[in-house]
């Protein structure tokens, strides 16, 4: 009676996993860049965050440029740094929703869920629910990362923190692709 119950919850589980990944393929997608490699970064830049503000609000980049971003977030709440159009980041801000929403984030960085999926008890709402993005990065409170982007010509590039509220609080910037 077991095997009749596993074999439809592995069906489920696979439609379900492999939903969320088809999903989340068009995510940093558009024509913004791609990831970039250390040997290629021709310059870094730092960009400072806080509750809710980047600094610097606007960044100049040349088409072909790899550039390597230092992310240091001072302050109190977890951010993010997220480079895409618009659009996109509206679609992402959704999922970061469903991400706070069901625990596997908190305002100051990753929620239980995300503690159950590292320490192995569990994590069921963790299904489907990863901030693995190429074009994006979490920053917990105090913390500093980098993120390597190879940039595109492109228009209406923006970076963002699609945390729940900031990009609607002012918490983007733009770039200028020459």
């Amino acid at each position: 009676m077991k095997a009749n119950i596993a074999k439809p919850l592995i069906a489920a589980m696979v439609l379900l996993l492999g939903g969320t990944t088809m999903a989340r393929v068009g995510l940093g997608k558009d024509d913004s860049g791609q990831p970039g490699a250390a040997v290629d970064v021709t310059r870094t830049i730092e960009v400072k965050m806080g509750d809710v503000f980047f600094v610097p609000k606007s960044i100049s980049v040349e088409s072909g440029e790899t550039i390597r971003f230092v992310l240091r977030n001072e302050g109190s709440l977890l951010h993010e740094f997220n480079i895409g159009k618009a659009a996109a980041h509206a679609a992402h801000q959704k999922e970061m929703a469903a991400m706070f929403q069901n625990g596997t984030l908190t305002p100051s960085g990753h929620g239980q869920a995300m503690a159950d999926m590292e320490h192995g008890s569990g994590g069921m709402k963790m299904v489907g629910m990863e901030h693995n993005d190429p074009n994006s990065i979490l920053i917990e409170p105090g913390a500093t990362k980098e993120l390597i982007w190879t940039f595109t010509k492109s228009t209406g590039l923006e970076f963002a923190c699609n945390v729940p509220g900031h990009y609607q609080s002012g918490m983007m910037g733009q770039f200028e692709v020459k």
